[in-house]
């Protein structure tokens, strides 16, 4: 197998395993946010499951284009 073919496993797999790791506790903010509208706390929750749903969109954009190359190489 190529170097190519490891990194784009590597990349899959690390990526998901963060993913599911952290989904729990991005759930949690949610819920929290939706129970406490008026909190002031609710802003840094918002933008910590914000930062969260771009990462992950930057991730799932990032494996596309390593899927792609891999196969046109």
């Amino acid at each position: 197998m190529d170097l190519l073919l490891w990194i784009t496993t590597g990349f899959m797999l690390i990526g998901l395993v963060v993913l599911i790791s952290m989904k729990k506790g991005m759930e949690s903010k949610v819920a929290f946010i939706k129970a406490n509208m008026e909190d002031e706390e609710n802003s840094s929750k918002a933008k910590s499951v914000i930062w969260w749903i771009l990462g992950t969109t930057a991730w799932g954009v990032g494996a596309i284009s390593i899927v792609g190359w891999w196969f046109h190489n």
